[in-house]
């Protein structure tokens, strides 16, 4: 099982008003093979304090538990070599079964606590595009020494993009990534 490196966005919303733009560019993107959920869970209060939550992922059961297993068996190889990855793959398999995905609900219940009329939301996503890029990194004997994503204001700091052209840049996405 090919895994894309794995990324956790944690996102907050001012006064939410969710239209399925979100869902609808995630879709597009796991329909062109780019990224795919692998869990994400969210959390809206409204101006009342009521709490709605949502748990989803782009994978089917199967591929939930092949991800879990492969999780499981790095940790346990790390932790105690082959027989180790033998014993962490059946746990982590068995793990993200029983929660559904990989968040434990319970466990970010502190989403709840968010502020009245905002959400919050935790999504992991694989990239799928880097596969192959990684991959060819990899047969070049190359390695990763650093990763991270540059914000409009570091292009401007960097003198790449003026000001008005960061702003323009930082408005389009909202800052949201």
């Amino acid at each position: 099982m090919a895994i894309g490196p794995v990324q956790l966005l944690v996102l907050g919303f001012k006064h939410p008003d969710f239209q399925g733009e979100i869902r609808e560019e995630l879709d597009r993107l796991r329909d062109n093979d780019l990224v795919r959920v692998i869990d994400a869970l969210a959390v809206s209060k409204d101006a009342d304090g009521n709490v709605r939550q949502l748990h989803e992922s782009q994978l089917s059961d199967e591929e939930q538990a092949g991800f879990g297993a492969l999780v499981g068996a790095l940790v346990g190889l790390g932790a105690a070599g082959e027989e180790g990855a033998q014993a962490g793959a059946e746990w982590g398999a068995e793990v993200v079964e029983e929660r559904g995905g990989v968040f434990d609900e319970d466990a970010w219940d502190v989403l709840a606590e968010i502020p009245e009329d905002t959400a919050a939301a935790l999504i992991l996503l694989e990239h799928r595009w880097a596969i192959p890029l990684r991959d060819g990194i990899a047969r070049a004997g190359g390695f990763r020494l650093a990763s991270e994503f540059i914000s409009p204001l570091d292009l401007v700091a960097l003198g790449l993009v003026t000001a008005e052209e960061a702003e323009a840049l930082e408005s389009s996405d909202r800052g949201a990534v």
